[in-house]
């Protein structure tokens, strides 16, 4: 159940899980760079790079990249956060130095070719067409500019047809010339892996990798206000959206165990009260999404439209009296439910990659499970009304919400229940 670390003379961290127990290998290269290292006018880029990766290299064509890792058996996939870019591969356990090598092929030689360019940006505008399509994917990303209007945060992953159109070769190369340093990339892997022999690869493969410290990002502000969307629907998707802390942040852990016991699971206080007792919608659920020095607690629900007002009202209520009163049973469900997730995740090879890596890139290191359960267990249910009080009775709210919207009140309405 070691984890071990290596720094590279590069700068680039090789981290790694041996899980002898398993078959396979989940791998790949890991980058703390995302949407929210970029400019307005970048809106979209780190996204579009990510796509471009797996579009050809010098030596592999889009169709080799693919079939190399497919012809082993194996899957490979990307994404793009707020703060992080992720591009890997799950083979068997002798297929690994393989899956490395193309990983490290896309990464570190994509070419950029404008004819590839232009059919990929036509792949994003669907991509950014189909998210508008689905109200429940959308009235979360409008929430989120609600709430930090004037910051990347604020801004989708996706971009916008507006910026996407806009790109050239230039800007994918200068993005990832000023974010794409060995300082901010992590090699990942768990399974049956072994740990120095990883070394040895990521060094050869990813040899040349340019240096370079993090850049500088700025603290978002918290605004807040509601941005509604009418659609012909038959349902109103509705997010309430709290300003709380970063994943830094002592009280993380705390956070994360209030958003379980609001709407975590059938036994939470919103899924009992919302749809059990009131019928008023089939799925409500709270979360929370942190990034390094904010974030933001969200309620979800979808309701019939004359339902809608009533949603923001009951669950203005429950919010606030989480302050008041936090039953042991209650904090000892979510606690069983956040250390299970936790613990589940060190089976499969592919979650245990993604997680020491983002852990790495977060922290600087990858903490023991034994002391995050243990910090989960030093929760008290005083923490949670604490934090309930200090999440709830804040300046502001923000509030989106998508299909018939004309039952819902105003946003200083909505902001009133809250004491905002």
């Amino acid at each position: 159940m070691t984890v071990r670390i290596t720094p590279l003379d590069s700068g680039l961290t090789v981290v790694s899980h041996l899980m002898p127990h398993v078959e396979t290998v989940a791998l790949g290269v890991w980058a703390g760079v995302g949407s929210r290292d970029e400019t307005a006018e970048e809106n979209g880029l780190a996204h579009l790079l990510e796509h471009m990766a797996f579009k050809g290299t010098p030596t592999r064509t889009a169709f080799d990249i693919a079939a190399e890792i497919e012809a082993a058996g194996g899957d490979m996939n990307a994404s793009t956060s707020m703060e992080k870019t992720a591009y890997y591969a799950r083979v068997l356990k002798d297929d690994w130095r393989m899956a490395l090598d193309v990983m490290a092929d896309i990464v570190m030689r994509p070419l950029f070719q404008p004819d590839d360019l232009e059919l990929e940006k036509g792949v994003i505008l669907q991509e950014i067409a189909a998210a508008q399509d689905t109200p429940d994917d959308l009235v979360f990303d409008q929430v989120q500019s609600a709430a930090w209007p004037d910051h990347p945060l604020g801004r989708d992953i996706l971009g916008t047809p507006q910026t996407v159109r806009g790109f050239r070769e230039d800007n994918l190369r200068r993005y990832r010339e000023r974010h794409y340093s060995a300082g901010r990339m992590v090699v990942a892997a768990a399974g049956h892996v072994d740990h120095d022999a990883l070394v040895d690869a990521a060094a050869r493969n990813l040899e040349g990798l340019p240096g370079g410290a993090a850049a500088e990002r700025t603290m978002p502000a918290f605004r807040g206000g509601t941005i509604m969307t009418r659609r012909p629907l038959d349902q109103v998707h509705q997010v309430l959206a709290f300003p709380t802390i970063g994943y830094h942040h002592d009280d993380i852990y705390a956070v994360h165990l209030m958003a379980s016991i609001l709407g975590g699971g059938m036994s939470s206080r919103l899924f009992q009260e919302v749809r059990e007792k009131r019928g008023l919608c089939y799925s409500t659920f709270a979360y929370v999404s942190a990034y390094a020095d904010a974030g933001l607690l969200q309620v979800y629900a979808a309701t019939a439209p004359d339902k809608a007002a009533e949603f923001v009202a009951v669950s203005a209520d429950i919010l606030q009296s989480l302050s008041a009163s936090v039953g042991v049973d209650e904090l000892d469900r979510a606690r069983a439910q956040l250390k299970a997730s936790l613990v589940m995740s060190l089976e499969s090879p592919s979650a245990r990659a993604d997680q020491i890596a983002r852990q790495y890139l977060t922290y600087g290191r990858v903490p023991p499970i034994s002391d995050i359960l243990a910090r989960v267990d030093a929760v008290t249910t005083g923490d949670i009304s604490r934090l309930a009080w200090q999440t709830f009775s804040g300046p502001a709210i923000a509030h989106a919400a998508v299909g018939a919207t004309r039952s819902l009140a105003r946003s200083g309405d909505i902001a009133a229940r809250f004491g905002c």
